[in-house]
């Protein structure tokens, strides 16, 4: 098992994250974009890092074209010395248009295009292939030698899809290095749809499922003090409460027998009563979602709920004292 944390989105903290990382032996660092823009944390970290892994964790594709990104991610890549994991999602329909005003259309097969373009413009920088991409939603025909970059040591990034549909978990299996599942996924969700889609995208590229990689849903809260454990849950309801609130994320709540209680949490949103949707998330369907635990809970219950499925877990922060052993449990699932 590969453990992993967040690198967070304050630049001033990034150099004191990233060494603590590597001090714990962490495998990668992902930056999210919410009030940031990740790529400028893990430059950041790239300059203080020698070992850790950088992935985006993720950033928006659709609010970006494949040609910005790859320039991006290709010089990214150089300076970190080949340690960038491009972790990309679509994001819903209503922020891409209103608050990118970007184009929405098909997501999953926009996102199989979008990856094809990366891997046509990487090629033609590192490997003199000829720029001739054309596709339906994109199209990238023209390079000349002085925009360019020169070949480096290091190729390409390796690409990560967040998905939570079956579609866009199907591409992700037939064109992406990994897939990075979304906190609103239960074991059972995983098992009966993700992984299934999953195998289907790799048999399409000919490629075994040892040469891809799934991480663990994220929502994970680790609690050392048993005085802060109601605290914890509370926390991790009303982040529940928020994200089961978007219809994208329904169908794990359907195959759980929860629509109804999307259909209210998404009623609180539209009308601004976010503190309801807390309230309406009871035991099992946060105990469902997450996991709050103590540490030396935490390597059982991700062994229970997803042992043989997963190869990545994302721990959001450790002490000291009880690191060693529970990444020692960890490594061995």
């Amino acid at each position: 098992m590969k453990i992993d944390s967040g690198l967070g989105a304050e630049l001033p903290r990034v150099a004191d994250r990233v060494t603590a990382a590597e001090a714990a032996g962490l495998d990668c660092l992902w930056a999210a974009e919410t009030t940031n823009d990740p790529f400028l944390s893990l430059t950041l970290a790239a300059e203080h890092s020698t070992s850790v892994l950088l992935g985006t964790g993720v950033a928006i594709a659709f609010a970006r074209n494949p040609m910005s990104l790859a320039y991006t991610t290709n010089q990214l890549q150089e300076y970190s010395g080949g340690r960038v994991v491009l972790g990309m999602g679509s994001q819903v329909r209503r922020h891409i248009e209103k608050r990118f005003s970007m184009t929405w259309s098909r997501p999953a097969a926009r996102m199989r295009e979008y990856v094809l373009a990366l891997r046509s413009i990487w090629a033609s920088w590192n490997e003199g292939a000829p720029p001739g991409f054309e596709g339906e939603f994109y199209t990238h025909t023209l390079m000349t030698p002085v925009f360019a970059p020169p070949p480096h040591a290091y190729g390409p990034p390796r690409v990560f899809l967040a998905a939570v549909g079956p579609l866009m978990n199907e591409v992700a299996g037939e064109v992406a290095d990994g897939v990075i599942t979304h906190g609103i996924c239960s074991a059972r969700y995983l098992r009966e749809v993700i992984v299934p889609a999953l195998d289907r995208g790799l048999a399409k590229s000919g490629r075994s499922r040892d040469e891809f990689e799934v991480t663990c849903p994220g929502f994970i809260s680790v609690v050392d003090d048993p005085s802060k454990m109601d605290k914890a849950r509370d926390a991790m309801r009303r982040q529940v409460g928020y994200y089961a609130s978007t219809p994208a994320y329904r169908p794990v709540l359907d195959l759980h027998g929860w629509g109804d209680l999307q259909s209210e949490l998404y009623a609180c949103s539209k009308e601004g009563r976010w503190a309801d949707t807390a309230r309406l998330v009871d035991d099992e369907v946060l105990d469902t979602l997450t996991i709050v635990c103590a540490p030396g809970e935490l390597a059982g219950e991700v062994a229970r709920r997803y042992g043989g499925l997963v190869d990545r877990i994302n721990v959001s922060w450790w002490r000291k004292e009880w690191w060693p052993d529970v990444e020692k449990e960890l490594r061995a699932l």
